[in-house]
């Protein structure tokens, strides 16, 4: 089978033949039909020490099951994150972290819409929202954060606010229903309820800074970022960690419900995910590139 692989930090990407691995116990072998970029699998291609597999959100068809195996069997569609090397023709995924795909949907939509959809969704919960507050999501126009602008708002929230980082993004954030978007340079408006935030780092200050009194940050990001103790105290703000793997784990019961919710909402017309480019395997380089940029709106996606 062919993989993308690469020998130094930063790259760069290239293919190479490895032999289809063997699903061991628990796990799933699944031929990749689409595999879905984050940005903490680029990060480290730029940022670890030693080359890493390239791991990732993976959708396609079970090709075989190792033993234990009870939910899913050959000729089944999935969607799910792969902790080895998911940028490939086959990759292993094991079966707590797979999800089955509807007959009627399509491979790209599921890798646009289960993972991100999934961590939009925990966040949203993780802020404890309630119908008519106020939301505001950081990186509005990525993978996850233009499916959180648009649950946030079929969620009754009672304003929505989307940040990014240009003029493009904004008119891109707004037409998936945001009442307003603003940048990261300029000022963030009046404040809000709840911030779901995807990027971390210097942003924290200025996003709980956007937190009203009692509002609640959520934080999803693999960006880091460092809050003062009295920044808190001032307003009685809080913030929040989220993981989606800790609910995989421990909460099973709700991935689960949140993962059948987001497609009868895909059904329903309510939740559109958006796919900004597909990339042939070979043209991973390209696509890390897009990631990089932050000039993606929605997800990209390779198809092998």
């Amino acid at each position: 089978m062919r993989r993308v692989r690469y020998e130094s930090a930063g790259g760069p990407l290239f293919l190479e033949e490895a032999p289809v691995s063997e699903p061991g116990p628990g796990e799933l072998l699944v031929r990749c039909a689409a595999v879905g970029l984050t940005l903490p699998v680029v990060r480290k291609v730029a940022e670890a020490a030693e080359p890493v597999p390239l791991g990732g959100e993976v959708a396609g068809e079970v090709v075989a099951a190792g033993p234990g195996v009870s939910r899913f069997r050959p000729g089944d569609r999935v969607t799910g994150l792969c902790f080895g090397h998911g940028y490939a023709d086959f990759a292993v995924v094991h079966e707590a972290m797979a999800s089955p795909v509807p007959d009627d949907a399509g491979f790209v939509t599921a890798i646009a819409l289960v993972r991100s959809g999934l961590v939009a969704y925990g966040a949203l919960e993780a802020a404890r929202f309630a119908p008519g507050e106020s939301v505001l999501v950081t990186a509005a126009a990525s993978g996850v954060g233009h499916l959180a602008v648009q649950l946030a708002r079929a969620r009754g929230a009672g304003r929505v606010v989307g940040a990014v980082s240009g003029a493009a993004k904004a008119d891109f954030v707004r037409s998936l229903g945001a009442d307003d978007c603003v940048r990261y340079d300029d000022g963030w408006g009046e404040p809000v309820d709840c911030v779901l935030d995807a990027v971390g780092g210097e942003l924290l200050t200025p996003a709980l800074a956007a937190l009203a009194p009692h509002g609640r940050l959520v934080a999803y990001s693999s960006g880091g970022g460092t809050i003062q103790a009295y920044d808190l105290l001032v307003g009685a703000k809080s913030v929040t960690g989220f993981q989606m793997a800790l609910i995989v784990r421990e909460r099973p019961e709700l991935y689960e419900r949140w993962r059948r919710d987001l497609w009868r909402l895909h059904a329903e017309g309510v939740l559109k995910p958006a796919v900004h480019g597909e990339f042939a395997l070979q043209d991973a380089e390209a696509a890390h590139r897009v990631i990089t940029s932050r000039a993606n709106l929605g997800k990209v996606v390779l198809r092998p």
